[in-house]
């Protein structure tokens, strides 16, 4: 542990140049934690948008309709079933348009409820609203007047392709990051190796052993990724608390710093990890040359 803390103040500018260079690595890493929680803020966002709403015929009785209902609701793939009376859509639809004189007057003039009675359908996930959809219409329901599934499947299938690229993508460049954090510190920790290359040769001509002479290196390279990991997570304190307040303005469900603060230790704990990681693995394989003589 001495030697490596001696070998990290030896190399004062190359243990900086390190240092900097694998918090980098893990600052990306970092916002793509951040970038993963607003992704999945957004996407749910959007998810709770989206439903079915079966339509019926005016004169169908509430009972037939809470039939239907149930029908729906005991399917696994159902997350919500919400039935809306003829009643309560035309209550909804006059407070939607109370300023509105035209419309608020020509209902008034009509005199009976030209709207009809629904329920809106929430699926457990979004790929899930083709099979529902397919199982109401597989029923026939002749009081079913309209299934606007059809209407809105584009927008459906799509927000559903967003959701698993979004992922996919996600997922890909996570493992590209990580090599690339692995290559980068491998290559500045050999730099570190380089300048004590006839030190390490020496010693195992004398007899070192290969975990001996690997053990400062080791400890090197954990007190690189160590100081990285902590100089990010406190790089991201200030830079989440100016960021949030734009942010919200455009994903006002996502409070960056909040999600900051709440997860701080976690994060910390990743970084930390992540960086001693890189700094130990690195390590290894970049004194691994240097104990054949």
């Amino acid at each position: 542990m001495r030697a490596g803390w001696l070998g990290l103040r030896r190399n004062a500018w190359l243990s900086t140049a390190t240092i900097a260079i694998m918090a980098l690595v893990l600052f990306v890493m970092g916002g793509l934690v951040f970038l993963g929680a607003l992704s999945n803020t957004v996407l749910r966002s959007l998810e709770s948008k989206i439903d079915i709403s079966v339509y019926f015929t005016s004169d169908a009785p509430e009972q037939d309709i809470l039939a239907v209902k149930h029908d729906v609701e005991v399917r696994p793939d159902v997350k919500e079933v919400s039935y809306v009376s003829r009643d309560a859509a035309l209550a909804s639809f006059r407070e939607r348009h109370k300023e509105n004189v035209l419309i608020v007057g020509a209902l008034d003039e009509l005199g009976d409820n030209p709207l009809q009675a629904s329920i809106n359908i929430k699926a457990a996930d979004s790929s899930q609203y083709g099979a529902i959809s397919d199982f109401l219409a597989e029923k026939k329901y002749p009081i079913v007047s309209k299934i606007n599934y059809f209407e809105n499947q584009e927008v459906i299938n799509r927000l559903s392709s967003i959701v698993g690229t979004v992922r996919g993508a996600g997922a890909l460049l996570t493992i590209f990051l990580a090599f690339v954090a692995v290559l980068v510190a491998f290559n500045t920790i050999r730099m570190a190796i380089y300048t004590v290359r006839e030190e390490i040769n020496i010693m195992r001509l004398v007899g070192a052993s290969s975990w001996f002479i690997r053990g400062p290196f080791l400890i090197t390279g954990l007190l690189y990724g160590g100081a990285a990991g902590a100089l990010v997570t406190l790089a991201f304190f200030p830079l989440t608390w100016m960021i949030a307040p734009k942010l919200m303005i455009l994903v006002p469900d996502f409070n960056l710093f909040r999600y900051f603060i709440t997860n701080g230790l976690q994060f910390f704990l990743i970084m930390l990890a992540a960086g001693i990681a890189l700094g130990v693995i690195s390590s290894l394989i970049a004194v691994r040359r240097y104990l054949e003589v």
